[in-house]
């Protein structure tokens, strides 16, 4: 009797989580439909673990002035980078987009204008990457595989025409939150202790990755990693 009242006790309390957890994304303006997108398997957060690799994502909405620095550090350290440029960015900045490829960086979608794809349809988000495209491809010839939504804001919306447009969406194991100017210090010591096989580190063009930046690839490079593109992190994983 006393086993049966501690499960009815258990169950009551857990139906009572339940309802203020999904009372609490409600009152956030979150759907159910955006709960189960956060759980989209063909959303990619890392890499394989088989491999002792870790690579830099780096999105590009502004922060230019910080570019040459964060470039000539790259060819120090060997590094390569890959840029999810925003549409808007990259067509006001065509010489830079070039130099970003002719420097051996790769070159992916970061959706045109910065907006919450998220809360778009299914074409509004196919528009936002198709505008990126076609500028990037104007460009630089290329066509580009890799999404990153902006600010990481995504529904299920957002994958399918990233997908039905032969793009793998891809958000990051380690957020560097380098906008916030925590400083190159806190950088290091929460991507250095955190680290791990196959990682997306997630970084902007700033002052503080740019001060960070040497100091963490040593740091890196004395733990074994080496440092390859998001698309070759994630090469092995099945689509």
């Amino acid at each position: 009797m006393f086993r049966v009242v501690r499960i009815k006790k258990s169950f009551l309390l857990f139906c009572a989580f339940c309802v203020l957890f999904f009372s609490f994304l409600y009152w956030r303006g979150f759907s159910v439909e955006d709960v189960a997108s956060s759980f989209d398997p063909r959303v990619i957060y890392q890499g394989t673990k088989e491999k002792k690799e870790i690579a830099f994502s780096c999105n590009i909405a502004w922060g230019e002035e910080y570019l040459p620095a964060l470039l000539d550090i790259a060819d120090e350290q060997d590094i390569v980078f890959t840029f999810f440029l925003e549409g808007r960015w990259a067509a006001n900045h065509p010489e830079t987009v070039k130099e970003l490829l002719q420097r051996g960086h790769v070159l992916a979608n970061h959706g045109y204008s910065h907006k919450d794809q998220s809360k778009l349809s299914y074409e509004e988000n196919k528009e936002e990457i198709i505008k990126t495209e076609e500028t990037v491809y104007e460009i630089a010839n290329i066509k580009m595989t890799l999404f990153a939504p902006p600010s990481g804001a995504y529904c299920q919306a957002t994958v399918d025409a990233a997908e039905d447009l032969g793009y793998r969406t891809i958000m990051w194991t380690l957020d560097t939150v380098d906008w916030k100017h925590p400083g190159a210090d806190a950088i290091i010591k929460k991507i250095t202790a955190k680290a791990e096989n196959g990682a997306i580190i997630l970084m902007h063009p700033t002052k503080d990755m740019v001060e960070a930046l040497p100091v963490l690839a040593e740091s890196l490079k004395r733990q074994g990693y080496a440092f390859v593109s998001v698309s070759d992190v994630i090469e092995e994983l099945k689509e």
